[in-house]
C-alpha cells in the first residue's frame, strides 16, 4: 500500500468519525468524548488541507477540545490534543509573540495532561518538545524569511527555497499531528469495541 492510499484511508477514516460525532453532539451536545473525538478528527483532518483551510479546522478543533474540557476538565486525552492543537496553530504564525503565547497554552496543557496521567510518555515527550518549540519555530522562521542580503536574485531559486522551507514547516507540523492520530485511533478503536454487541455463546 502506497503513502497516498494510506493518506486516502485516513481522510475518508476521519472525516467518517467527523460526521459521526456531529451526529452524535446533535442528540446530547454534554458527551464530552464525542466532542473529544470530534476534536481530534478536525485536528487530523487539518493536516490534508491548504494552510488557510487548515487553520481555520484547527480552530475548530481547539473550539470541540476547550468545550469537551469545560464538561470534563481532567480529561487528560483531550488535554494533550488541545496542547497539539495549540501547537499545530503556532507553527501557522509568523510571528513570533503570537506564536509564543500559542506555545505557552500548550506548555500547560501537556503539563495538565501529565499531572493526571504521570506515567504517559507521549505526555511526557509532548511537554519537553513544547519548550523546545519556540526555538524550533524561530529557525523555521529564519529559512522563511532570510535577511535581504541572503536572498536570491532570481525569483525561480526564491519559489524553489519556499517551496522546501513550507515543506520543512509542513513535515514537522504533520509530525505533531500524525502522534494525535494514532492516539485517536487507538481511542475509537477502543470506544467501538465497548459499544459493540458481544457475540451470542
Amino acid at each position: 500500500m502506497d503513502f497516498a492510499q494510506i493518506d486516502f484511508d485516513r481522510v475518508v477514516f476521519f472525516e467518517r468519525a467527523r460526521k459521526d460525532a456531529e451526529a452524535a453532539y446533535a442528540k446530547n451536545p454534554l458527551d464530552a468524548e464525542n466532542l473529544s473525538q470530534w476534536g481530534k478528527s478536525l485536528l487530523e483532518l487539518s493536516q490534508f488541507q491548504n494552510p488557510a483551510d487548515s487553520v481555520q479546522l484547527v480552530k475548530d478543533a481547539t473550539s470541540k477540545l476547550e468545550e469537551a474540557l469545560l464538561i470534563a476538565p481532567s480529561k487528560h486525552d483531550t488535554l494533550w490534543c488541545l496542547g497539539n492543537a495549540h501547537t499545530s496553530r503556532a507553527l501557522f504564525l509568523t510571528d513570533m509573540d503570537s506564536a509564543k503565547i500559542y506555545f505557552g497554552k500548550a506548555t500547560q496543557c501537556y503539563q495538565q495532561a501529565l499531572e493526571e496521567d504521570p506515567g504517559n510518555e507521549n505526555y511526557r515527550k509532548s511537554l519537553e518538545f513544547s519548550f523546545k518549540a519556540p526555538e524550533l519555530h524561530a529557525e523555521i522562521q529564519k529559512q522563511i524569511q532570510p535577511d535581504a542580503v541572503g536572498r536570491s536574485s532570481t525569483s525561480n531559486a526564491k519559489v524553489s527555497k519556499k517551496k522546501k522551507e513550507s515543506d520543512l514547516k509542513y513535515d514537522i507540523l504533520g509530525w505533531v499531528i500524525l502522534a494525535v492520530a494514532v492516539v485517536t485511533w487507538v481511542g475509537m478503536a477502543k470506544h467501538h469495541m465497548q459499544t459493540a454487541p458481544s457475540p451470542p455463546r
